[in-house]
């Protein structure tokens, strides 16, 4: 596990090496720009992406993308045919959505108590908010601060009852963020939205680790061929973070595009998942 300062190092870098692919930087520019030496700089970025910081370049490249986006359809075809009713596999997690009934969501979680507390991994630290019935929320967090993630959660949920209770959410980051993924029980989810955004949400759980989407995939493999304005809407309203994999959906184009917790932060996560879940041939 990561904490969040090594992180914010390994975003530095991130952008830097973004900005500066084409001229395929050196391990001592790059770690300049973090203020390490090469060699600190070169186990803190291993520990993290489990590659070089030279392998990594590979994977911000949009032509790689591009070809990520080719190769990732014939995975997706089949996983679709197989029907969303089931629950996504991430890692070795079995993550199930379930949805706030209409009347719930009406009543703006009334009734609710919501348990939230801030956890460290290895994209920063982010909020987690648990309820009797699931996960409701996980937003990483801009550095210094976690106002604008706890209003947008208690917003969501006027009505619910809301406790800072970090103890209570640190076994949820474990589990997800810790050494060792525990899937004996699926994470269960508790999310709110419209009848198109959940089954966006289940489509994107469809979606394995290492491999992409385009927004117009989604909206066809949805038989909404026409609807990618909407899908791409609904994946930017996603409430949780990570689990809900919004981060694997990409411009067909090979751009990252941005992402509602930093456009930087997305290239994080899809090359750290790259690095470990790379398809056969990557």
């Amino acid at each position: 596990m990561t904490t969040d300062r090594d992180y914010l190092r390994i975003e530095r870098a991130i952008r830097y090496l973004a900005r500066h692919v084409h001229e395929q930087p050196r391990l001592e520019q790059v770690a300049a720009q973090v203020g390490l030496s090469g060699y600190h700089f070169q186990r803190l970025f291993r520990r993290w992406a489990g590659v070089s910081p030279k392998r990594f370049l590979q994977y911000l490249t949009a032509e790689r993308a591009r070809v990520l986006l080719q190769s990732s359809r014939s995975v997706l075809d089949a996983s679709f045919e197989a029907g969303l009713s089931g629950a996504g596999r991430l890692h070795d997690l079995l993550v199930a959505i379930h949805a706030a009934t209409p009347g719930e969501v009406k009543a703006e979680g009334a009734g609710l108590n919501i348990d939230y507390g801030i956890h460290a991994s290895p994209f920063g630290d982010c909020l987690i908010a648990t309820t009797e019935r699931g996960i409701c929320g996980l937003e990483f967090l801009a550095p210094l601060g976690n106002k604008n993630a706890l209003a947008r959660l208690k917003q969501a949920w006027s009505a619910a009852s809301f406790r800072e209770r970090p103890n209570a959410t640190r076994p949820v980051a474990r589990r997800l963020f810790g050494l060792r993924a525990d899937a004996r029980m699926p994470v269960q989810l508790l999310v709110r939205g419209t009848n198109f955004q959940i089954k966006v949400w289940e489509a994107l759980l469809r979606i394995p680790p290492g491999y992409v989407a385009s927004y117009e995939d989604v909206a066809r493999l949805l038989g909404t061929p026409n609807a990618t304005r909407a899908v791409a809407s609904a994946v930017a309203r996603n409430p949780v973070g990570f689990l809900i994999p919004c981060h694997r959906v990409i411009r067909k184009t090979g751009v990252v595009g941005e992402y509602r917790w930093g456009a930087t932060r997305k290239q994080a996560l899809l090359a750290w998942e790259a690095a470990r879940f790379a398809p056969p041939g990557e």
